[in-house]
């Protein structure tokens, strides 16, 4: 399903906030914490860059990895990615319904959550701030080519761009397309390379 088919978010989103019930209970316990002197909130942002850039992409980064070494297990995430995901122990809340969208020479997919910031937390951690924003969730289904082209990424003219937009129901994973050069790594080499950005879509690697 792509963009233009939006699914409806009926409940997901808190009323007028822009923030789920769930994102607003987190907010509200973590300024408490904060105010009582029980964290500080620098502490608190580091956990969360680390969640947001380094522990979670790194689960998505060796499903990617896997696809690329194992034809046999690529087909399978193609095909069925809940029950791939879970082959490698990822699973759980915000990961149940799992899609993966495969980039190839004459495809590239991208990824969104228009109506709120649905995403595949057991792969990917916490969103970045920026896929959470009313900017990005906006233009990116009217202008993919000129988001990507801010991300630095210039596609070829005949490649066609496809928005993905996650829901409550679906979240979308993109599988990049190996480099040419990363043939002959091993597994854990070819999750090395694998970026959160690319499993976004708004990075090619």
């Amino acid at each position: 399903m792509s963009a233009e088919d939006r699914h409806d978010h009926e409940g997901h989103a808190h009323e007028g906030s822009g923030l789920s019930d769930v994102a607003l209970r987190v907010k509200a316990l973590e300024d408490l914490l904060v105010e009582k002197g029980v964290v500080e909130r620098a502490a608190l942002d580091k956990i969360v860059e680390a969640y947001e850039t380094s522990i979670g992409p790194r689960n998505g980064a060796r499903v990617v990895a896997r696809a690329w070494s194992n034809p046999a297990y690529k087909q399978r995430l193609l095909t069925d990615a809940t029950a791939a995901i879970a082959e490698l122990g990822y699973r759980g809340l915000q990961g149940e319904n799992m899609v993966v969208v495969e980039n190839t020479p004459d495809v590239h997919n991208l990824v969104v959550c228009t109506l709120c910031s649905c995403y595949p937390w057991p792969v990917l951690g916490l969103p970045p701030v920026w896929y959470k924003s009313a900017p990005y969730r906006s233009r990116v289904v009217k202008d993919p080519r000129g988001v990507l082209a801010e991300f630095g990424v210039i596609l070829p003219a005949e490649t066609e761009v496809r928005v993905w937009d996650s829901t409550a129901e679906i979240r979308y994973l993109v599988l990049p397309m190996q480099p040419a050069s990363a043939s002959a790594k091993s597994e854990a080499a070819l999750a090395e390379l694998v970026t959160r950005d690319g499993m976004i879509g708004t990075a090619v690697l």
